[in-house]
């Protein structure tokens, strides 16, 4: 792409945590080959100026959770923006963002709207909630012209659900988002990392520690985790849950009491992203029993760290995994059965074993960072192309 030709590119999510997450790195690279970058969203203090080397930032408030005003206020300042900036592509995530964008980039005549669809909220509501909030998924499905599923079970959902057409939506690669840093999960020393974490959280260092990363909320199946792990006997077991507590959908009173009274869980709060990685090396498995998800970058984690995995048999994680072989499934909301694969890792050491190296196995072939990047900046430039032609 000639440095005249520059495509721009706005790019937004609800949080600068999101953005963060899943989307700096791919637009860093779409900088790298030309594209002309904007990231727009409610941005902690530090965001600008770790990404000012190769964006443009623009903070703008937005409430994670329903918000009427948001809908309004949101919209109205992002079409504005949307016309200063002329920009030829929107690219977004998460739902309130996604949702402004797609109306705002509709109404300001944005001709590439791309939605990238982490994840359906509402597959675990019932009643009037699941149904406004479905509303508002095929909304912004329709008011988007292109559509990235984080896989294709969650593609095959979209379709079936009639939330978009089948000629609109697609997966990047076999599915995920940035994918994860291989050289990085390597490059420390694990038994280090190890000793020292469980040295700090007070957890002894023949101990069996069961691992969760995430947020701690009632959709990543936490009060199942808190509930199997009840459920098991043994006294040498810990359970360590590393995220924040999410006050937008909560655990229930008594599980989160559990959790703080228990001398055997450990909820460690936010760790900064380079800490992650050590902190699941003090993991003997990761424990993930999410009833929903996009993909599963965590999951892409734990295997490229070695870590033997747990998590549910829902679109997106049973994906990451191949039962049996990278990775065990348990049934979604059902805390007996995860207490059963829980136990079963932890009586067999060959299986743990054999999960972990099949797992980085899959991570190096399919999920290693400039893999991934690569596939986004494919995928953009067939999406600019097309268009152009």
């Amino acid at each position: 792409m000639q440095a005249e030709n520059k495509i721009k590119i706005g790019v937004l999510t609800t949080i600068s945590k999101t953005m963060d997450w899943f989307i700096v790195d791919s637009m860093r690279n779409l900088a790298k080959h030309g594209y002309d970058v904007t990231l727009i969203c409610n941005m902690e203090e530090g965001f600008a100026d770790r990404n000012a080397d190769y964006a443009k930032c623009i903070h703008l408030e937005m409430s994670r959770g329903v918000s009427i005003k948001d809908l309004f206020s949101s919209t109205l300042k992002l079409k504005r923006i949307f016309k200063e900036e002329k920009f030829d592509v929107l690219y977004y995530t998460s739902p309130n963002a996604s949702m402004y964008a797609s109306l705002a980039g509709k109404l300001a005549g944005v001709k590439i709207r791309v939605y990238s669809q982490c994840g359906l909220r509402y597959v675990s509501f019932d009643g009037i909630k699941r149904f406004v909030f479905k509303a508002v998924e095929k909304l912004t499905c329709m008011l988007s012209t292109h559509i990235r599923a984080q896989s294709p079970k969650n593609m095959a959902f979209a379709i079936e659900e009639k939330l978009c057409h089948k000629e609109k939506i697609s997966v990047v690669g076999i599915g995920g988002t940035i994918g994860v840093e291989l050289e990085k999960c390597k490059s420390f020393d694990h038994q280090k990392a190890r000793e020292q974490l469980r040295k700090i959280y007070g957890i002894p260092s023949d101990a069996f520690v069961y691992g969760y990363v995430g947020r701690i909320n009632a959709d990543k199946g936490i009060n199942e985790l808190i509930a199997a792990f009840q459920k098991l006997s043994h006294s040498n077991l810990y359970l360590v849950m590393v995220g924040m507590l999410d006050d937008t959908n909560p655990i229930s009173k008594e599980n989160l009491e559990i959790a703080q009274k228990s001398k055997n869980v450990v909820l460690t709060g936010n760790v900064p992203t380079t800490e992650v990685y050590a902190h699941m090396a003090m993991f003997d498995v990761l424990t993930h029993p999410t009833y929903r998800e996009g993909f599963g970058k965590v999951l892409q984690e734990a295997m490229g760290v070695g870590i033997p995995i747990i998590t549910t048999d829902v679109p997106g994680p049973s994906e990451v995994v191949e039962n049996h072989i990278s990775g065990i499934l348990c049934r979604v909301k059902d805390a007996d059965d995860l207490a059963v694969k829980m136990e079963q890792l932890y009586q067999n050491a060959p299986l743990r074993n054999s999960l972990a190296a099949a797992g980085l196995a899959r991570a190096e072939k399919y999920f290693d960072r400039p893999i991934m990047l690569n596939n986004i900046l494919m995928d953009m430039e067939q999406i600019v192309n097309a268009k152009e032609r």
